[in-house]
């Protein structure tokens, strides 16, 4: 097993957060500096969130908590996580670095309705649609996940993937977007390659 290891400078540095975090979430494990977040009274921190530097939280809402994060989350630098609608976070997730999250985006390029390349897209129409990640969820370095995605308990999201569309549990998902390329087997105990 690895181990951490930090120098006297390290600990006194890591000391800091820990008290610092406490301004943001008294059952926060440990967030580093500097974050950005705003809208902070919606969001649900549960227990024992660790985050990277650099992570970014937008929560747009007038009344209720948007955001929920499970226990024992881990995120880890640059998580940019914006909320329109509902992003639910699972128990026991691990985030890699410059992961995109989003219920949320701006206009309509699919389906029925469609948005004029006339308008500019800030003036665009929003499309808002809930996000909800399972619990023991691993999502590697880069992963943009897109609005109206579920990804189920136990599943792995490979590096740089693009999700946009839902992902079932106990499978691993990489590509630009997204396929699932293995299923854990319970009777084997193994992936295996769908």
């Amino acid at each position: 097993m690895i181990k951490n290891t930090y120098s006297f400078w390290g600990y006194l540095r890591l000391a800091i957060f820990v008290v610092r975090t406490k301004f943001v979430s008294s059952k926060a494990r440990i967030i580093r500096f500097p974050i950005e977040i705003r809208g902070k009274k919606f969001i649900y921190f549960g227990t024992r969130l660790t985050t990277g530097k650099g992570c970014r939280f937008e929560v747009f809402s007038t009344k209720e908590k948007k955001l929920f994060f499970g226990n024992d989350v881990q995120l880890n630098d640059y998580v940019h996580i914006s909320v329109m609608s509902r992003i639910d976070i699972g128990d026991n997730v691990l985030m890699a670095s410059h992961i995109y999250i989003s219920d949320n985006s701006h206009g309509f390029y699919g389906g029925k309705k469609h948005s004029s390349p006339d308008i500019p897209p800030i003036k665009r129409d929003y499309k808002i649609s809930s996000v909800f990640i399972g619990n023991n969820v691993w999502i590697g370095e880069g992963v943009v996940i897109m609005p109206g995605v579920r990804i189920g308990d136990g599943s792995v999201i490979g590096a740089n993937s693009i999700v946009t569309k839902s992902i079932p549990a106990n499978s691993i998902a990489v590509g630009q977007p997204a396929k699932v390329i293995k299923k854990f087997d319970d009777e084997s105990q193994q992936w295996i390659v769908v």
